[in-house]
């Protein structure tokens, strides 16, 4: 044995105390009677429920209208290539809301008397658009915005369409945005003052950092009911995924491809869904263990 062998040795050894193995042991046998118990009572729920529904007596009915096997796999393709224009307008509209939101936030926290216009105007567009249903704010933009007639206004109805998204989602961002604002204490802007730095530039190195990183599970949150509301635009005739589906049943008189594209949207939100809750999870980690939020 050389030196640096004998070094590395540990001359005593750890070893578990049997009060501890004791408790490992029934730890572990706690967590599987539950996981069990869980799985149990999930497979009783499921069968209670699969035998309510289809020994109902408009079972055959429904499952003929609704889960066609047929209409299916004939949507299924239509759907996804109208999906394609859902993913442009949530990666386009996203990217818009996320800094329009930025900016209104920015201006409703201003200080100074001067400024006071545009924090007005700011309260103003987030208590308007945020208590206007967003169907409405669509049909507004869509049908309103071409009866105008203006020269070089867009008439595209998905054009039209995604205005009206980023005009509704543009003030809830804001909000989130503020909250993150405002979270952050007074003493980082007096600290970043005393420091020689500007309000401007306290605002960009000290403040915005800080907020965006607490408001981040929000904003995901936000962005998946974007990735959903994408399929309203299709009241204005542009041919996504729930304007495919609707074409395919209104020639058929079959509800499945409403189905399918339900189906398909769900598919998209779940990932989204999951990666907002683990980013929720690890921030929450982070603060608990008094690392950087």
């Amino acid at each position: 044995m050389t030196l640096g062998e004998d070094v590395r040795k540990d001359p005593h050894p750890y070893t578990p105390s049997e009060r501890r193995i004791a408790r490992e042991r029934h730890r572990r046998v706690r967590t599987r009677r539950s996981a069990g118990i869980a799985a149990a009572s999930t497979l009783l729920t499921a069968v209670l429920l699969y035998l309510g529904i289809t020994r109902s007596p408009g079972w055959p009915r429904v499952r003929e209208t609704f889960l066609s096997g047929h209409y299916a796999r004939e949507a299924l393709p239509k759907v996804l290539e109208g999906l394609l224009l859902n993913l442009r307008l949530l990666v386009v509209c996203g990217a818009v809301v996320l800094v329009v939101g930025l900016l209104l936030a920015i201006a409703r926290t201003l200080r100074g008397p001067v400024l006071f216009p545009l924090r007005a105007l700011a309260v103003v567009y987030v208590d308007f658009f945020r208590g206007l249903p967003l169907i409405i704010c669509l049909l507004t933009v869509i049908y309103g915005v071409p009866a105008l007639r203006l020269q070089g206004v867009p008439t595209d109805p998905v054009v039209l369409g995604g205005t009206g998204l980023v005009l509704t989602y543009s003030a809830y961002v804001a909000e989130v945005f503020r909250a993150g604002i405002e979270s952050v204490h007074p003493s980082q802007r007096a600290a970043a003052r005393s420091l020689g730095l500007s309000g401007a530039q306290t605002l960009r190195f000290v403040v915005l950092p800080q907020a965006v990183r607490r408001v981040v599970p929000a904003l995901l949150n936000d962005l998946v009911s974007l990735q959903k509301d994408t399929g309203l635009v299709s009241i204005a005739g542009a041919v996504d995924a729930v304007y495919a589906a609707q074409i395919i049943a209104g020639q058929s008189f079959n509800y499945t491809p409403y189905i399918v594209a339900g189906l398909v949207f769900v598919a998209l939100t779940i990932p989204m869904t999951r990666f907002t809750d683990w980013v929720t999870a690890r921030m929450n980690r982070r603060e608990s263990q008094g690392g950087t939020v």
